[in-house]
């Protein structure tokens, strides 16, 4: 067996139960004559990480409630990913037992893709995971025979239904578990409005009216706020994470249409 079987072996585990094995004894302290500390043996320090050294696998989901929730994070920037970070964690929160809601803003479809999502197959799929979309058909201010007013009236919607939520939420016991498919009126620990900084950039919603709903989100709500390529520097104050997901190079800058499966 080579060394980098070796330390493969250290490292495994037993197959069924996922629990470490843990193969390093360290020295012989019969031959040595020290007093080995047991408790800082690498089994033992795993032992008392907060995983318990079991390696982790998939279980059945299950109805729970986050004790760390409640934190504002925006996600801006010229590059591929924002919608997509936010979409990770929904599911991750959704696979922890949370009640979790995106609403999205201005993506109501548009010639250049098909009339279908992946991420709605998805999160149709998953328990405690749900979406609605507010957006209108094209993209506000492009020449794809959209009315700019019928987005406009589409994104103040949104920020209705935005309250809605957030107002229900504040009504709810975000310290205990949902049914997950319990309606989103009943309160959600995470919420996702996606695209809603696009909203603000184009001047189709005043940077005061999302202000006002980040600040009326009740303490155990994690909010999660999506879009623009202009810094929001109005909710850096407000904001407890801030990410720029900046672009160093893009397909679609060299005739890349959007493709099923990576971008819709």
């Amino acid at each position: 067996m080579s060394d980098g079987d070796d330390r493969a072996d250290a490292g495994r585990t037993d197959g069924t139960t996922g629990v470490d094995i843990d193969t390093d004894t360290g020295p012989d302290d019969s031959d040595s004559g020290s007093k080995r500390d047991s408790s800082r043996s690498p089994g033992a320090v795993r032992r008392n990480t907060p995983g318990g050294g079991v390696r982790p696998g998939a279980q059945s989901i299950t109805p729970d409630a986050p004790e760390e929730f409640g934190l504002v994070q925006v996600w801006w920037g010229n590059g591929k990913g924002k919608t997509t970070a936010a979409l990770g964690m929904a599911v991750r929160a959704a696979g922890h037992g949370f009640r979790v809601h995106l609403l999205q803003f201005l993506k109501g479809g548009a010639d250049s893709v098909e009339a279908v999502r992946g991420e709605y197959n998805a999160i149709a799929a998953l328990p405690g995971l749900s979406y609605e979309n507010l957006g209108h058909y094209g993209w506000a201010g492009m020449a794809d025979g959209s009315d700019d007013a019928d987005h406009a009236a589409q994104v103040e919607a949104g920020l209705e239904r935005a309250r809605e939520l957030v107002d229900s939420a504040a009504d709810a016991d975000l310290s205990t578990p949902f049914d997950l498919d319990s309606p989103p009126e009943d309160g959600v620990h995470m919420l996702v409005l996606d695209e809603v900084l696009y909203a603000v950039s184009m001047d189709l919603l005043a940077p005061d009216d999302l202000l006002e709903l980040v600040e009326d989100a009740p303490d155990g709500l994690e909010l999660v706020l999506t879009g623009s390529h202009d810094e929001p520097t109005y909710l850096l104050d407000h904001a407890d994470l801030v990410t720029e997901v900046r672009k160093s190079k893009h397909p679609m800058d060299d005739g890349q249409r959007a493709r099923r499966g990576a971008e819709y």
